[in-house]
């Protein structure tokens, strides 16, 4: 029998003082639910427009999605998604809930081009 390797999910939120940054890596699920809402109460309390870094997503069920939900519900101005996966764009469109969130390409991730972009105004 061969042993398949999980790479167990991860939830880290970072403050400054113009953003909160929440980067989520390995399997989004309902094992993650504590530090999903324990995320969702920091963001919260920041009161700080949120970018959230998913290029490390491996796999996305249902808990993932409602947690992007969330951190929509709980933040001034819309929530920025970065670096997204095939498989994290797929659940957004299937969900509807990618209407509610502004998915980045940033120049760093070296994929094909954007079906939506969002840049800073400049003036």
């Amino acid at each position: 029998m061969g042993t398949d390797e999980i790479e167990p999910g991860s939830v880290h939120v970072i403050v400054d003082d113009i953003h909160a940054r929440v980067v989520l890596s390995g399997e989004i699920d309902a094992d993650l639910s504590a530090d999903l809402q324990q995320a969702t109460e920091d963001v919260r309390e920041a009161g700080l427009p949120v970018d959230v870094d998913v290029h490390h997503v491996t796999f996305m069920d249902s808990s993932g999605v409602a947690f992007l939900a969330r951190l929509t519900s709980v933040t001034p101005g819309r929530v920025r998604l970065h670096n997204t996966p095939p498989t994290v764009k797929f659940l957004l469109e299937v969900t509807s809930i990618g209407t509610m969130l502004d998915i980045v390409e940033d120049e760093a991730d070296g994929g094909p081009g954007a079906p939506r972009a969002t840049e800073p105004a400049e003036g």
